[in-house]
């Protein structure tokens, strides 16, 4: 018997900075994706989605070169192939959360790494298993080989857990910088978020920013740009494009100040929530990503005593999340008056892990 424990994510700062190659901060948290497996002496996986009480079959020896690009726990078996993980048994396996789907918590991917884990425990890898292997064979399912518009964070965060800065580029450098925030709550809007059109969007009109000034100078990198630059460059961009790059640009210098933050010996709390609303109004003002019952949920967190609020995920919908030490209840009630259809504390979390056990 296998049993893996995948959680949800937050990302605390940085995002729409990810599939730029810029970092964020991001963590682990205790909502989560339980999937049990028994070996079923059969030659295909039986799945059972016991919270959409469907079930789905998959033969171990199906053939996988003509199969659906979009199907993600196809496509992880193709590429799991190329770790050498080959399954040669079935399994029943029920799989449940207490991820809200398409709210911003990174639901996906969380199953997406559950399955995975799974798969490695089960008939192994010829690679040295680690929660960084994971978090990489994730991002080449869901991201290079679909094609998908994010980048590393929700991989990264849920493998490894806690607070982590992490580095989106190609190097995916990464510390972890805490283990617990205080006075977290999470606002569930119950509008379905609009990932892949919100992301594509934006990640194209803030590539086409940075390609403006690449093409001036080879050598130009956003992540050396600073405050007092960002006037000039505005002044030489399009109209459409200037609030892209002064996003990009100004939730790079957040996240940094951010990290600063974290790396104190007493973390300041109320600086983190004023970074995390400077980041919010960006993420509102230049990129226009929240919607009303978003800004209204926002806004009663703030006037429930919140140090910090923000949207959390690509937006037009899904989550927010408060900073709200010793005020949580507080918080919570105002932001289902505000319209919200759940709201409750979480935890900062490990990462995902697995038992195994004798059935």
């Amino acid at each position: 018997m296998i049993h893996v424990k995948s959680p949800g994510r937050i990302c605390l700062f940085g995002d729409h900075q990810d599939y730029l190659g810029l970092p964020v901060i991001a963590c682990a948290i205790d909502r989560y994706i339980l999937l049990t497996a028994n070996k079923n002496d059969t030659d295909f996986f039986q799945i059972t989605f016991s919270d959409l009480n469907t079930v789905r079959k998959i033969g171990i020896h199906q053939d996988l070169t003509n199969s659906n690009p979009k199907d993600q726990f196809i496509v992880a078996l193709k590429v799991l192939g190329t770790y050498g993980c080959f399954p040669d048994e079935g399994y029943d396996i029920t799989i449940k959360g207490s991820i809200p789907i398409n709210a911003g918590l990174s639901s996906s991917s969380a199953l997406l790494l559950a399955w995975i884990n799974f798969l490695i425990q089960a008939f192994g890898t010829n690679h040295s298993i680690s929660n960084e292997l994971l978090a990489k064979i994730a991002f080449k399912t869901e991201v290079s080989e679909q094609n998908g518009p994010g980048g590393k964070m929700d991989q990264y965060a849920i493998s490894l857990g806690n607070i982590i800065y992490l580095e989106t580029d190609a190097t995916s450098r990464y510390q972890k910088i805490g283990q617990h925030i205080k006075g977290l709550v999470i606002g569930e809007s119950g509008i379905g978020k609009d990932t892949l059109g919100l992301l594509n969007d934006r990640r194209s009109s803030a590539l086409e920013a940075l390609s403006f000034f690449k093409q001036q100078d080879s050598t130009f990198d956003i992540k050396k740009a600073t405050g007092a630059m960002v006037p000039t460059y505005l002044d030489q961009l399009p109209i459409h494009l200037k609030p892209f790059f002064s996003a990009a640009i100004n939730n790079h210098l957040i996240t940094q100040e951010a990290l600063k933050g974290f790396k104190r010996k007493h973390v300041d709390l109320k600086h983190l929530g004023k970074l995390m609303n400077d980041h919010h109004a960006i993420l509102k003002n230049d990129l226009k990503i929240t919607v009303p019952r978003i800004d209204d949920m926002i806004n009663a967190a703030t006037n429930a005593g919140a140090y910090g609020t923000k949207i959390v995920g690509s937006g037009g919908g899904g989550c927010i999340v408060a900073l709200a030490p010793d005020k949580e209840e507080e918080v919570i009630a105002n932001v289902l008056k505000a319209g919200a259809v759940n709201a409750y504390r979480v935890s900062v979390t490990e990462g995902i892990s697995t038992h195994k056990k004798d059935a």
